[in-house]
Parts: structure tokens; sequence; C-alpha cells
């Protein structure tokens, strides 16, 4: 019988959209629409897919005027797929070759640790850009970030400072808007990093050094 409500949760996850919709919610609470907008699907199909993760109780939902907002029922959802990258990652060699490819699609640009971003954080030699949607950055965001969303950068350029390193970092290692915006400053001149990490990673690291 336990095990038969442990497998309630694995049933709620053995589809993709509705890890991608986890993955998402864990960026900030969004609106079926706002899913259908991200996840290339239609309100109707997000909807069944978040009526299946409703009915294992990890996501919860309010009202907000005519939009029905949806958020993770707990941290502990968001901690599980840190933890899941972390596994297949480890475990799925298929995982890694996709990771491999997805970044050698770009030209190749150098990274930054967490450990090294604190560093030069402290030391105030680089600027810290979040390039996720605004309302992401509103929900959390690593303490020190400037957030200019992927599709306002190229307009706001000018008021990057240019006496400094800018490193850009968006939903993690296997989202796009960071690698975007590390390539557009790059042509532009500015010396350019990406943090393929999460603003999730980073509290995570934080808490370790405490």
């Amino acid at each position: 019988m336990l095990y038969q409500e442990f497998a309630r949760i694995g049933k709620s996850l053995s589809s993709p959209k509705r890890l991608e919709i986890l993955d998402l919610l864990s960026q900030s609470p969004k609106s079926v629409e706002g899913l259908a907008k991200n996840t290339g699907m239609n309100v109707a199909n997000v909807s069944q897919h978040l009526q299946t993760l409703y009915n294992a109780r990890l996501v919860n939902y309010k009202k907000q005027g005519n939009f029905v907002i949806y958020e993770l029922a707990d941290s502990a959802v968001s901690e599980f797929m840190s933890a899941l990258h972390s596994l297949s990652e480890k475990q799925l060699v298929q995982v890694q070759h996709i990771k491999k490819e997805f970044l050698n699609n770009h030209f190749k640009m150098e990274g930054l640790s967490l450990s090294a971003l604190k560093k030069r954080m402290e030391n105030g030699d680089v600027l810290l850009l979040d390039v996720r949607p605004k309302e992401e950055y509103e929900e959390a965001h690593i303490s020190g970030a400037v957030s200019i969303p992927i599709e306002e950068l190229e307009e706001k350029l000018s008021s990057l400072p240019s006496n400094c390193d800018v490193v850009a970092y968006c939903r993690g290692p296997y989202c796009l808007m960071s690698v975007e915006a590390v390539e557009l400053l790059k042509t532009k001149g500015i010396n350019a990093f990406r943090l393929e990490k999460s603003v999730q990673d980073w509290q995570e690291f934080v808490k370790q050094e405490d």
C-alpha cells in the first residue's frame, strides 16, 4: 500500500511535458496560458497535465482575476527536480551527450563556477545579469543580480558598465537564454561568461558555504 502511494508521484512524473512544467514552476508561479506559451502546448493539454500534477499533490493553484495561477506545492518539489537532473546526468550517458551537443551548437564560451562567481562578486569586478522573464527574477534571484530579460538585452546594452565583465544566467544548464545573452554580448565586444547553474543551485551553494 505504501509503495502504491509512492507510485502516484512516479506516475505523475512519467511525462516529459509534466517535468518541463515543474521546471518552469520552479522558477516562479505561472498562469495556464503562460505555461502553454513556454511549453508550446495548447491550453487544454497544459490543463490536463496540471490536473495530473495537482492530483499527485505536486502543484497548487489560486485564482487571480480571470487567470488561474499554478505554483509548486512545496519547495521539496524543486529540490527533487534538481536531484533528478543531477541523477540523470550522472547515470544516463544519453543525457550527457544531449547536454554536450546542446552547448556545441553554439560557439565555445567560457563558463564560471559558483565559487568563482562568489569571489568575483565580492571583489566587485563582475556584473551578474539575470536574463529570465521579469516575474521569475522577482520571485527569486541571485543577490546582486541585475534583471534584463533576454528580449530586452540588445536595446539596453548601452546601460551596461564598460569597466567589468558580465556573467549571464537563466534557468539552468539546459536553458538557452543565457547562451543567447553571452553570444550577443560577445558580438558587441563585451567580455561575457555563462553561469550554467540556476538560482536554486546558488541557494543550495550558499547554504553549504554557511
